[in-house]
């Protein structure tokens, strides 16, 4: 088995594991919800049939046990329950476990024996026959008349389902002829038909996973779709050669246009059982078609409709003009139908750091053509191409936030359930995309927060009505963006963090003194929640109480270029908001000489850059007043230990001026407000500030001189360099200097 199969058997399977817990819960909030039961079914019955057909028999098992409790469910035989659900997630959980072995080394140790019994004497006495407590299945073996393999059941044991997803009902044992005109169970509209599509895949090398792709395409397609042999046989690849499917359409020639563009397709022979009103130029099955045709595979009426191109799925829309109008003709626009295809991470990896390689060249060039006095138009139009590709790349590393918090509200219902604590959970923004490292990387901070939210912030329901509240808490994840930022917001309506709680710990904890904490605003006092090995939780749990967690979550979020920031009332509840940059490593920089040495501060921290002549003395401390507030002064020369280097001094203080929002660009990327600022009058000897976003940092940074912007690729640093405060990462420029590009919240310690 290649690896190729399993990566795509993980990737779809993960994904399953996902919509399927999702309808879980679904199903849990309102049991009466048709939707979700029939989700429910198509997962588990995809995740099963393609466990199947990879030869996993014992996941494929274990689904197929879910798949017949549910089915017990839908029928009104079982009622849905807390402790039902707790077994049909335990088993989605075994799922989930034995997928991961599977990624790792292409096979599974896991025994579901015990958790399969248990689900399949659930549906055979109820959830009552079980003790609640624990698994009581048995791990010797499985009984042979419920399998733990799909791919040993006959014809009636698929009968069900075949019925369920509009198969052919009809014996499979090739004996009794089929009449499609009365068993295919379609009911085209006025102006439809049903067609025959048999279907070859050529010398698929796993025809169960190939014909399962064939299958969903299709079914999306069409208005109604029917098997032969039924689908449970075709997804485990028990058929000859070709497939039959039937479906509901206008003509033929858009059968044979749709079905001929999944990409598993070799060929297909398109013949109609009831054609379209007007449609005479599909062919006509006259009399019944014997099922045996199917694994005899017959002969192809048309042309090959084989297509090269490489997608997904069909994408739903058909051209009536495309294919001939026959049994099946050659396909000449298939690919128009392809909307996208998949591209593994470690490609997309690969394609970006070239981009990064691209854009450094591309500045190296520009400087080396600058400095020979050379025209640089052409090059305008290099940058403005390399920086479409990068823009380009950048949007194709952009995932959506689901992929990561789609897994939330089954963490926030076990949590809730095992604290006998009632939740809501809503999630808005789900649409709202990240770089894919920034994805992954704010996963946990999110998961920490959310499990103090249940922990920590949510009352019990008898705590919460004595105060005059819905027994049901609510907590809300919302995303949002703003330009070149995504907002995450994490709140609760729980009971709030007391300040005077968090003084008296950090006292007791030996954080802070009795005269630091009674200094603190109540602001200031739940900053202490951010503190390494700070908890207010006497009693240590599952959950918390060990004081890991919040101060890696400032870590992990300062290291993405973000903040995160906490706003807590009281019996009314407590906020996070985490502020995140879209993307990573390209960056925009403004960079400064301090005693001769070259340094890079990101243009979106800036908020103004202006000549050092108003710096006053307050208290004894360097300060700068802005619309009567006032910015302490920082001087790059003291923290950076540059003091005399170069003479100090100054080497230039510039003119006076404002940047804004890092400028306005012009077309070589290089701000018209950055070269303006640096051209000042060298005589001044004052030097620079540049005043930082107040809410990023409210300081001015004091620099001798502002030199350029340029667009980099900046490099975090790694090792023993990594959290050095101050310092975010380098830069190489295109002379090949490497230049330390600053952390202005690190910077020197804050004040």
């Amino acid at each position: 088995m290649s690896e190729a199969h399993i990566r795509a058997f993980v990737r779809e399977s993960e994904e399953g594991i996902t919509e399927l817990n999702n309808s879980l819960l679904a199903l849990e909030s309102d049991p009466d919800d048709p939707e979700a039961m029939d989700a429910i079914f198509r997962t588990a019955h995809t995740l099963k049939g393609n466990a199947a057909a990879m030869g996993f028999g014992d996941f494929s098992g274990l689904a197929h046990a879910m798949e017949d409790l549910l089915d017990e469910v839908r029928g009104g035989d079982i009622a849905v329950s807390g402790d039902l659900m707790d077994r049909l997630f335990e088993a989605v959980d075994l799922l989930d476990a034995m997928l991961g072995e599977i990624d790792d080394s292409g096979d599974t140790s896991i025994d579901p024996t015990g958790v399969e019994e248990d689900l399949r004497t659930m549906a055979e006495e109820g959830v009552d026959s079980l003790d609640t407590d624990g698994v009581s299945g048995t791990d010797d073996g499985t009984d042979a008349s419920t399998g733990t393999d799909s791919a040993d059941e006959g014809p009636d044991a698929n009968a069900e389902a075949d019925t369920a997803t509009g198969g052919d009902t009809g014996s499979d044992d090739g004996t009794e002829p089929v009449d499609p005109a009365l068993d295919h169970g379609l009911a085209p509209g006025d102006d439809e038909g049903v067609y025959r599509a048999r279907v070859d895949l050529g010398d698929a090398d796993m025809p169960g996973i190939d014909a399962m792709f064939v299958l969903e395409a299709v079914e999306d397609g069409f208005a109604g779709m029917a098997c032969d042999p039924d689908r449970d046989a075709i997804e485990e690849g028990e058929f000859d050669g070709t497939f039959d499917l039937y479906v509901v359409a206008d003509a033929g020639a858009t059968v044979d246009a749709g079905v001929g563009a999944v990409s598993q397709v070799d060929a297909v022979d398109v013949a109609a059982v009831e054609p379209a009103p007007g449609d005479d130029a599909s062919g006509t099955i006259d009399g019944a078609v014997d099922a045996a045709d199917a694994s005899e595979g017959g002969d192809n009426a048309g042309g090959d409709a084989a297509s090269d191109a490489a997608g997904d799925d069909d994408d739903g829309e058909r051209d009536d003009s495309s294919g001939s109008a026959g049994g099946g003709g050659s396909t000449s626009s298939s690919s128009d139908n392809i909307s996208s295809v998949r591209v593994d991470v470690e490609q997309l990896d690969d394609l970006y750091g070239l981009v990064e390689q691209l854009v450094t060249s591309r500045i190296k060039l520009r400087r080396e053509m600058e400095e020979a006095d050379i025209d640089s138009d052409n090059l305008d139009e290099l940058d403005k191409i390399s920086t479409s590709l990068q823009d380009t790349v950048m949007d194709m590393r952009l995932i959506p936030l689901s992929a990561v918090v789609d897994t939330f509200p089954r963490l926030v219902r076990d949590l809730a359930r095992d604290q006998e604590k009632d939740v809501n959970f809503d999630i808005d923004g789900r649409d709202i995309e990240l770089d894919r490292t920034i994805l992954t990387e704010i996963r946990d901070p999110l998961v920490h927060i959310l499990r103090n939210a249940v922990d920590h912030g949510i009352e019990p329901p008898a705590e919460r009505e004595a105060a005059g509240k819905d027994p049901t808490g609510t907590i809300e994840l919302r995303a949002d963006r703003e330009r070149d930022h995504v907002t995450i917001v994490v709140e609760d309506d729980g009971g709030g963090i007391e300040a005077d709680a968090l003084r008296e710990k950090a006292v007791e904890k030996g954080v802070k003194s009795r005269g630091e904490v009674e200094a603190m605003s109540d602001a200031e006092a739940r900053e202490l929640v951010f503190h390494p090995g700070f908890s207010t939780n006497d009693e240590v749990t599952d959950v918390s109480g060990r004081g890991v967690g919040m101060d890696v979550v400032r870590t992990t979020v300062k290291d993405l270029d973000g903040s995160v920031t906490l706003d807590s009332t009281p019996g009314e509840g407590t906020r996070f908001e985490i502020k995140l940059p879209v993307t990573v490593a390209i960056v925009r920089v403004m960079f400064v000489e301090v005693d001769g040495v070259e340094y890079g501060v990101p243009i979106k921290n800036i908020a103004e850059v202006s000549r050092a002549d108003g710096v006053d003395v307050a208290h004894g401390d360097e300060v700068v007043r802005h619309d009567d507030d006032i910015y302490p002064v920082i001087r790059l020369s003291e923290v950076l230990g540059t003091t005399g280097a170069a003479g100090g001094g100054g080497v230039g203080g510039g003119t006076g001026g404002a940047l804004a929002d890092g400028g306005v660009d012009d077309a070589d990327g290089r701000s018209a407000g950055a070269d303006a600022v640096g051209a000042g009058d060298a005589n001044e000897g004052d030097g620079m500030l540049l005043r930082i976003h107040e809410e990023k940092r409210p300081v001015a940074l004091h620099c001798d001189d502002v030199l350029h912007q340029e667009e980099v690729v900046v490099k975090p640093l790694e090792g023993i360099l990594s959290g050095i405060p101050g310092l975010s990462g380098t830069a190489v420029l295109g002379d090949g200097d490497v230049v330390s590009i600053l952390d202005v919240e690190t910077l020197g310690g804050r004040r």
